[in-house]
């Protein structure tokens, strides 16, 4: 423990260390800490109940469980009660101060996310084309995170702003004057995916090959986008999570490792919860991509954004002199825009090359859209976005997890699964 105690000191914190779980409980009744370590076999007050008193008490405090091997399938329960992550017994120093100055990046970074709830203040960029609370709150967060290096992982359906996202945090960042390599992950064939990563020596793949960067390299000192990082096949995923954790790679046909310093931003556009828990992406990575992590809004939640899209398109397109009827309006801001505002932009350039004269009717829009029953507009949505309107709803009007699953008759796990299927975390 002492070893421990000097590895944090060494990083300038102010370090506090507790055995006895009572006495533990009688610090945290007066003292606030940003960052608490708590062991599964604490006694005689075990760890469980030890955290549950921290997020009750100290909500904004982040909380570590360490866990033995034996236990870590218990320990994974912990997550549900609020705590940050898991780390397995034993622990290199090393990887401990490492890791110990990623929780308090996130712990900064959380905090101000729920202090932004409580402030009507909002920050706006012209890049991303919105007036809605909720997605206003999500770019002023992506402009304090630019700031640091840390990791950001970029979720959402497709269309819904998450590349323009990346692009607004990369030009507010301190990289923003070296590179920004976009990578598609989901286009590159799997064979190709270590040259085209990790680059190749001359000569490799046939006498007189030129050598070839590979888009880590080509990053260095700047930023790397991995757009739909969820396709990436299991075998890679080892490979770009032992960069990830030093920073060294290897050309292929090379022996000669090179130290690569960048920043990494991710999206995907499905649930990566969902894939952690199907085997198909590795959650070792996951945690390694998630240093923060913005839930893109999709466009049927932020209807009041309708018109100044279509303003915004009909500039893009040299006719902002065109107006727009109010029932072709009307029938844009029921439509649920499952393409989200990729699809808008469509409905928007085909309508301009539609209207004969300066102005967009509703006759000039797709049949999915026009015939539309206003009034019966609700009665078009799925199940699923159904209960998650409904979920939403609970979990505003409640105080907290336990009584928003006695309302909707569940339990507490299956609330949290839900809450993470429908990106309500």
């Amino acid at each position: 423990m002492d070893s421990f105690s000097l590895a944090l000191e060494s990083l300038q914190l102010n370090v506090s260390v507790e055995i006895d779980s009572n006495k533990a409980m009688v610090r945290l009744e007066k003292e606030v800490y940003d960052l608490i370590y708590v062991d599964l076999k604490m006694q005689p007050i075990d760890g469980f109940n030890i955290l549950q008193f921290i997020k009750k008490k100290h909500p904004l405090t982040t909380v570590v469980i360490i866990s033995g091997f034996q236990d870590f399938e218990d320990a994974k329960k912990s997550l549900e009660y609020g705590a940050y992550h898991i780390i397995k017994k034993p622990v290199e120093l090393s990887d401990f101060q490492f890791f110990t100055q990623k929780a308090l990046e996130f712990h900064k970074i959380n905090k101000e996310l729920k202090e932004l709830k409580n402030h009507s203040q909002f920050y706006y960029t012209p890049k991303i084309i919105t007036q809605n609370p909720e997605y206003l709150k999500i770019i002023k967060l992506a402009r304090d995170i630019s700031e640091s290096d840390l990791p950001i992982l970029l979720t959402g359906e497709s269309g819904t702003g998450k590349e323009l996202l990346a692009d607004f945090i990369f030009e507010n960042s301190s990289r923003a004057k070296y590179p920004f390599i976009k990578v598609n992950c989901s286009s590159i064939p799997e064979y190709l995916l270590d040259t085209e990563f990790f680059g190749s020596v001359k000569d490799y793949q046939r006498v007189g090959a030129p050598e070839k960067i590979g888009k880590l390299e080509q990053a260095d000192g700047g930023t790397i986008f991995l757009d739909e990082i969820t396709e990436l096949p299991a075998a890679f995923q080892v490979k770009l999570y032992n960069f990830l954790q030093n920073g060294i790679l290897t050309r292929v046909g090379d022996s000669a490792p090179k130290k690569v310093n960048l920043r990494v931003i991710s999206a995907t556009n499905i649930n990566i919860e969902e894939s952690i828990k199907e085997k198909t992406f590795r959650e070792d990575l996951y945690y390694l991509l998630n240093g923060a992590h913005l839930k893109m809004i999709p466009l049927r939640e932020r209807p009041e954004d309708i018109s100044i899209l279509i303003k915004h398109f009909l500039k893009i397109y040299g006719v902002e002199y065109f107006d727009v009827s109010t029932e072709a309006l009307n029938q844009m801001k029921v439509y649920r825009w499952r393409g989200n505002v990729r699809e808008l932009q469509n409905v928007v350039h085909r309508a301009i090359i539609l209207a004969k004269g300066k102005k967009i009717d509703i006759e000039h829009l797709p049949d999915e859209i026009k015939h539309i029953e206003i009034n019966n507009s609700q009665e078009m949505i799925t199940l699923e976005e159904l209960e998650k309107i409904h979920i939403k709803k609970i979990l505003q009007r409640t105080n907290d997890y336990k009584e928003a699953a006695q309302i909707l008759g569940i339990d507490l796990t299956t609330l949290w699964r839900k809450r993470k299927k429908y990106y309500l975390v």
